[in-house]
């Protein structure tokens, strides 16, 4: 059975059973009913029309649960009459979908769900093991979330830098369980992509792919954490870099610069460098400072005093450094490369120390424990 296939086909199902009528709550329902369907009959028995399969088994599950209602009773015959192929059962609502997922009325964590059940074609299951918490207190999620946009209409304009920013969520989740987030985030980003004329969210998938790349060569064999300095970049997936270059430079062609575009540039000059000293630190400075002028975010400053310190020296970077707000996720962890790499060491492996302790997760944790304890060794030494 063609699982990938079913997940690209849940938004079309779910549209057309809006289109005949179906509330998008009780629409998205039964066609999670039917995906459930399809998963025990197709493997002995597949369809010769996919889409076609699922739309007459999710109305006919829709039926079901509503002649079971006596209230309904009097609709029984309109709704016994199953409505003929029509130009909706072939219109493409994956955009609408998008939107309404990621309406600005739900929280970020209720949108993600959503988004990746009702356009994404997850089982709650899957969503729940992907973000390590029950299966129950997932559901719950995803109902709370469809009654929130319950008096949305579905074709209302949507915003696609929600949805971006959404998409985003769900790319650095990463991987956990048996589902991809990353990947599942970076098929999800191509389908909007391919609905929507806008450079920005080009410049997401762009920024998707490169990062996507260095996957492989992140993590160690026995499970630590590699910083990117470190990464054995034979192992980084050339053609994602290829293809997120290209994407990138017809983005940046527009002429309309927006912050995805200007992260991918940034991670653009990463994957360009065959090694780690080759990297063009002056440049990615430039791009740091476009990004300031377009969000004046505190992590990006962080980010640019590290960039700082490689283009112009430590003590450049230490100086760009005291100006980021203190609280500012990884800040102790960037004191403590420039302080290492301005030759302060004891002061280095103290806040390697602290960083390890803000750590928010084991992987990154580890890493700065290590590095706290491989100074310690060299000062002793």
């Amino acid at each position: 059975m063609d699982e990938l296939l079913l997940r690209e086909l849940t938004p079309a199902v779910i549209g057309v059973l809006v289109h005949r009528g179906i509330d998008f709550a009780t629409a998205e329902d039964a066609v999670q009913d039917a995906l459930l369907q399809a998963t025990v009959i197709w493997p002995d028995r597949p369809p010769a029309d996919a889409k076609a399969w699922l739309v007459t088994v999710a109305w006919r599950k829709f039926l079901d649960a509503h002649r079971s209602e006596v209230a309904r009773r009097d609709r029984e015959r309109r709704l016994d009459a199953e409505p003929p192929p029509g130009v909706t059962e072939y219109s493409d609502d994956t955009l609408q979908l998008f939107f309404l997922c990621a309406h600005p009325s739900l929280t970020a964590t209720s949108a993600v769900a959503l988004t990746l059940r009702a356009v994404g074609g997850l089982t709650t299951r899957q969503i729940a093991d992907a973000y390590l918490v029950p299966e129950a207190t997932m559901a719950q999620r995803i109902s709370r979330a469809k009654r929130t946009v319950g008096g949305v209409r579905f074709d209302e304009p949507g915003d696609p830098a929600t949805v971006r920013r959404v998409l985003y969520l769900v790319f650095n989740e990463g991987y956990t369980g048996d589902i991809d987030l990353a990947a599942e985030a970076i098929r999800l980003t191509r389908q909007l992509a391919s609905r929507t004329d806008d450079e920005e969210t080009s410049g997401l998938l762009a920024l998707m792919l490169l990062h996507h790349a260095r996957r492989p060569a992140r993590i160690g064999s026995d499970g630590t954490l590699i910083p990117l300095a470190a990464q054995d970049r034979s192992r980084w997936d050339t053609s994602l870099i290829v293809e997120g270059v290209k994407i990138l430079q017809a983005a940046l062609a527009r002429d309309r610069l927006g912050e995805f575009q200007a992260q991918a540039a940034i991670a653009a000059l990463h994957a360009d460098a065959p090694q780690a000293a080759e990297t063009d630190w002056l440049q990615i400075v430039g791009w740091y400072d476009e990004l300031l002028r377009i969000t004046d975010s505190p992590v990006v400053q962080l980010n640019r005093a590290v960039a700082v310190g490689e283009a112009d020296g430590a003590a450049a970077g230490l100086a760009a450094l005291s100006g980021v707000p203190a609280g500012v996720p990884r800040r102790t962890a960037a004191a403590a490369y420039l302080h290492e790499k301005a030759g302060d060491r004891g002061e280095a492996a103290r806040l390697y120390a602290d960083a390890a302790v803000e750590a928010t997760n084991v992987a990154e944790r580890d890493h700065l424990t290590r590095q706290a304890a491989r100074i310690g060794h060299e000062r002793r030494s």
